[in-house]
């Protein structure tokens, strides 16, 4: 299918929105480039529950999760990665509620820096988060009403998760999966290789609604996701064909090939770039003059 976005989203803010049958999606007010209208944190169950990513630390957030559980139990807080967006206001919920912080690990990149290397995402990392449960893949938490299982799927991070509402089809895609843009996968933090992979896993599931972490839901997930494939494969190509053109560097193709992209957004485009070559270097497609660096020099093999 040609990949087609949907931009169309209403965060309501300030309120819980019901999504799917005892799941409500509360969305932050942290609109940016990044974050299309916000954050999205899901409430999951009807007496005792669980909550999916809380978000940021938002003082207006957290009292309208607190309004949406309106004071019933919460067992669990699950975390799909840690992005200072998605993972920082666990703490406090958890304080609030006592509930367990269960995740697949802390943040850590999906590969050692290079010699010289700066990680240009540290900012938006949240380094002091650790889970009180760190979830294997596969691993079947069951509540009150609900079962989850995890899904591991690294690639915008290395420690990247969804979760799957088990017996419903549903499945909380994070930042993997979305239905307004592409997913950022920005090295150190992220790996192209893995993102691709981790996108093929999805693809053989059978879930019939995916809930992202940003905007809205995704309603044909198998036809969508093998859209995002093809987008992924054509970006790919059009690196190659910019190699065969000259470009040797990672700005010169940003300018070439995002020249309709908000500049704002150019600085991760040239990561998405970097990430593109990293995989294209590892599988001998193009040559580099050093380890593949946002400031390297980029060639075709052979």
């Amino acid at each position: 299918m040609a990949l087609k976005f949907d931009t169309s989203f209403d965060p309501h803010y300030g309120q819980g929105v019901n999504v799917a049958p005892d799941v409500q999606r509360v969305t932050v007010r942290n609109p940016s480039p990044f974050t299309f209208h916000g954050t999205n944190s899901y409430v999951v169950g009807r007496d005792t529950l669980a909550v999916i990513d809380p978000g940021p630390d938002d003082e207006a957030h957290l009292q309208t999760l607190l309004e949406v559980i309106a004071g019933r139990p919460v067992s669990h807080i699950f975390v799909s990665h840690t992005h200072r967006d998605h993972s920082p206001l666990a703490a406090r919920l958890k304080e609030s509620t006592g509930a367990l912080v269960m995740a697949e690990g802390q943040h850590r990149p999906a590969r050692p820096l290079h010699i010289g290397e700066t990680n240009a995402l540290d900012a938006s990392a949240d380094t002091a988060f650790i889970p009180d449960i760190a979830l294997p893949d596969g691993a079947l938490v069951t509540g009150d009403g609900w079962a989850i299982r995890t899904v591991l799927t690294p690639g915008h991070t290395a420690n990247h998760a969804v979760f799957a509402l088990e017996e419903t089809g549903i499945l909380f895609s994070a930042d993997h999966v979305m239905a307004w843009a592409t997913s950022i996968v920005a090295p150190p933090d992220g790996a192209m290789a893995d993102y691709m992979a981790s996108l093929d896993r999805l693809i053989e599931r059978d879930d019939r609604l995916l809930l992202p972490g940003h905007g809205g839901p995704v309603t044909k997930p198998r036809a969508f996701m093998r859209g995002l494939k093809t987008h992924r494969k054509m970006r790919e190509r059009a690196i190659l064909e910019r190699l065969k053109a000259g470009d040797r560097t990672v700005p010169d193709m940003v300018k070439a090939i995002y020249r309709d992209t908000d500049p704002r957004l150019h600085g991760a485009a040239g990561l998405s770039v970097l990430a593109h070559l990293e995989d294209l270097v590892a599988r001998g497609m193009v040559s580099a003059d050093a380890a593949p660096a946002i400031d390297g020099i980029f060639m075709p093999a052979g």
